[in-house]
């Protein structure tokens, strides 16, 4: 039990800097060890007395939508994970800085809304769910049972960021530390999902354990399958302007040079350094490996240089979400403003054998290079740049557990794509192909029973889709503008009484 190990010599370095937050006495309740701890928890059936459900954030509304994983039935629509809320905007406006981020985050990410819930993943035991809140920067810790019966005083813990936003989330693979993105302050936060005694030492959950730095806007972070390394993305400024500078396409700012007499000056254009303008508008965009032992950065890319590198230049580097080949080699990116994914190989030589760049202090990988881009279809191909909801062209990646498909969320297309990951053959679902409209997806994750859930903003619903039979299997109704969606667990007792 390496993993367990591991942690336990963390969690007790992490109680000289444990956070003090708000925290009602909860009972011990460390989950056990076993084999099937070693399956990520996206696809790890629900223990004894549990239910596996799938949690749907309705970001808008601020409440989640519970589906059950395997019947694919909504079992709650409309659980309030801000009922604190009042409380909360009244801390914000009497703070003149929090108040210019709440409604910056409201004009720019929020697209005129307040967001309150990123992302959400529960306890092993099912009893509590953390939730992510972007418009308060914070995570909080809601008690399921009170949460489900419509109770107000569901939180049991909150922490603040040190920043002004909260983002993605992750869970470590054995279901003991939570990983938050600290969107304002270029950092990452672990805390603990467990209540643990370490050498003496009481660790509580939603204590606060350590941080790794990240580059501008923290955005993903995913765990290798042996839970020794996290693999994370910022994605740099995606709320300013100035998004198409590079002439390299033929066109400026989305006008095309040629209309105007310029295509000419193309070559001559390209040759300026618009990265250079580019870099110091959207800021660092990384993506690094990060020990879990003792956080030490190990690797750290600029895809947007790898690309180049690779033949495609001109792109950019910040880097979405994320899908990790079970086998761990190869990874599957999602960047800003591609309508497809980036295919990079953690263990090929660099292409051009130097150490071209510096990030953080970080030198240029010797090993890691882009094999391939795969363009998906592109149906806005008349869309400004600027107009791309927060620079995503795409966002949502997840892979079956066999690493053969793919499922992607066309965000500005309107579609979802099943997609063949050796090939690149996709299957595409919208309104044309299933009956339902596929507005804005915004996220997929892989669920149960060889399914792919697919977070469809403008529609106020979700779509499950099999990645054995290619087909769409459920269209479900779920809360105003759902948006990440994540397996977890619930009491069976609980479940059984919605």
């Amino acid at each position: 039990m390496p993993r367990l190990a591991a942690l336990c010599g963390s969690l007790l370095l992490a109680t000289t800097v444990a956070a003090c937050g708000t925290v009602q006495n909860v009972p011990d309740d460390v989950p056990p060890v076993d084999v099937a701890q070693d399956l990520p928890v996206a696809v790890r059936p629900a223990e004894p007395g549990l239910r596996s459900v799938m949690w749907v954030g309705n970001n808008w509304d601020g409440t989640a939508s519970i589906v059950d994983a395997n019947s694919l039935e909504v079992l709650k629509r409309g659980v309030n994970l801000i009922p604190d809320k009042a409380q909360e905007k009244q801390a914000i406006l009497l703070n003149p800085v929090s108040t210019v981020f709440y409604l910056a985050i409201n004009a720019g990410p929020g697209q005129g809304h307040d967001q309150y819930v990123d992302d959400m993943f529960t306890t092993m035991d099912g009893k509590y769910l953390a939730v992510s809140r972007p418009s308060f920067a914070d995570v909080v810790w809601i008690d399921i049972a009170k949460a489900t019966a419509g109770r107000t005083d569901s939180i049991v813990r909150e922490q603040q960021m040190d920043g002004y936003r909260t983002d993605h989330m992750q869970i470590s693979n054995d279901g003991r530390r939570l990983l938050v993105s600290d969107s304002t302050k270029r950092q990452v936060i672990e805390y603990s999902m467990v209540n643990a005694t370490v050498d003496g030492k009481a660790i509580k959950l939603g204590d606060r354990l350590r941080t790794f730095p990240s580059g501008e806007t923290p955005h993903e972070s995913n765990y290798t399958e042996d839970g020794e390394r996290i693999l994370h993305a910022s994605i740099g400024r995606v709320y300013t302007p100035v998004d198409d500078v590079n002439p390299v396409d033929g066109t400026l700012l989305g006008l095309s040079l040629n209309k105007f007499g310029l295509g000419g000056l193309v070559p001559i254009l390209s040759k300026l350094p618009w990265d250079v303008l580019d870099e110091a508008v959207k800021a660092d965009r990384w993506l690094q490996y990060v020990a879990t032992d003792d956080f030490e950065v190990l690797e750290r890319w600029n895809i947007g240089h790898e690309l180049a590198e690779a033949g495609h230049p001109g792109m950019s580097s910040a880097v979405r979400p994320v899908a990790v080949h079970p086998a761990g080699r190869y990874l599957y990116l999602q960047v800003s403003f591609l309508h497809g994914y980036v295919v990079f190989d953690t263990q090929a030589a660099d292409l051009n054998g130097t150490m071209d760049y510096t990030l953080g202090g970080e030198t240029e990988p010797t090993t890691g290079a882009v094999v391939d881009v795969v363009q998906l279809e592109n149906r806005v191909p008349n869309m400004l740049l600027e107009q791309y909801v927060n620079d995503s062209a795409h966002h949502g990646l997840a892979i079956s557990a066999d690493g053969e498909t793919l499922c992607a969320a066309g965000t500005m297309d309107d579609y979802a794509a099943l997609v063949d990951s050796e090939t690149g053959e996709a299957t595409y679902f919208d309104e044309t192909t299933t009956g339902h409209h596929y507005g804005k997806p915004y996220w997929t994750t892989e669920g149960l029973n060889e399914t792919c859930w697919v977070s469809l903003s403008d529609d106020d619903a979700v779509a499950v889709l099999s990645t054995d039979t290619m087909e769409e299997v459920a269209y479900l109704p779920v809360g105003n503008h759902p948006q990440r969606v994540r397996h977890g667990y619930v009491p069976e007792l609980l479940a059984a009484a919605w």
